[in-house]
C-alpha cells in the first residue's frame, strides 16, 4: 500500500487456502511480475504437496504468473509427459501453457550430459534456449529457488522476460562455479550467492 511491489517470487504453497489467499493478494496489489517455482517434487522423487494444492496452483497461480519454473520431475508430473532430452521440451512447455501458464522455463538439471540446456517458452510464442557447461560439484542445493528469485529480481529492474532469464541463468551459473570448491557439512552445499562481491 505504501511503496508497491515490482515483482514477487513464489515457492512452495502447501495448501489450497494459502494458494487462494496468495492469488487474492497478488490481484489486490496488482503485482505485474510473478515468478512461480512450483516446488512439488523433491529430488528424491517424493511429492511434497497434496493433489488439491496442485490443482489450486493450476487454477489460481498459473494465470497470474509471468513465469513458471518447474524442474523435470515437476514438469512431468504436471503434464503427464516423459521428458528424456531437450527434444521433449517444446511439447512439455506447450502443455503447461495449455494449463494456464503465460511463460515456462524448464530447468534441465535432472537430465544427463556434459551440457545443460534450459528452455524458455511463452504463450505469445517466445522460444529461447540457454546453454551452459555442466559443472561437477556437490554444491547445488537451492539452485532452482535461486534461479527463480534472480529472474524476479531482473524483471523488477525492468528487463524483458528473455533477458531477465538470461541474466538470472548467467548469475546462477557463476554462483555454482564459484561455490564448487567449498565444503559445507556432509551433504549438498549451497551455491555461492555473493560471488560477485567476494574478494
Amino acid at each position: 500500500e505504501d511503496i508497491g511491489v515490482d515483482a514477487v517470487k513464489l515457492g512452495m504453497l502447501p495448501s489450497e487456502e494459502i494458494i487462494a489467499e496468495t492469488a487474492r493478494l497478488i490481484r489486490k496489489y496488482g503485482v505485474r511480475h510473478v515468478v512461480m517455482d512450483p516446488v512439488m517434487i523433491a529430488t528424491s522423487g517424493d511429492r511434497l504437496v497434496a493433489e488439491s494444492a496442485v490443482e489450486a496452483i493450476l487454477r489460481h497461480i498459473f494465470p497470474l504468473a509471468a513465469l513458471v519454473t518447474p524442474n523435470i520431475p515437476e514438469a512431468e508430473y504436471l503434464t503427464g509427459l516423459k521428458i528424456r532430452s531437450e527434444d521433449d521440451f517444446p511439447r512439455a512447455a506447450g502443455r503447461l501453457v495449455e494449463k494456464g501458464a503465460r511463460g515456462v522455463l524448464l530447468k534441465a538439471g535432472h537430465l544427463q550430459g556434459a551440457e545443460l540446456t534450459e528452455y524458455l517458452y511463452t504463450a505469445d510464442g517466445v522460444e529461447q534456449r540457454y546453454r551452459y557447461e555442466r559443472i561437477d560439484t556437490p554444491n547445488t542445493h537451492g539452485t532452482g529457488c535461486t534461479l527463480s528469485s534472480a529472474v524476479a529480481s531482473f524483471l523488477a529492474q525492468g528487463h524483458e522476460l528473455p533477458e531477465a532469464v538470461r541474466r538470472a541463468e548467467d548469475y546462477v551459473h557463476g554462483a555454482i562455479m564459484a561455490g564448487r570448491e567449498y565444503r559445507t557439512g556432509c551433504g549438498h552445499g549451497p551455491v555461492h550467492h555473493f560471488y560477485r562481491f567476494w574478494k
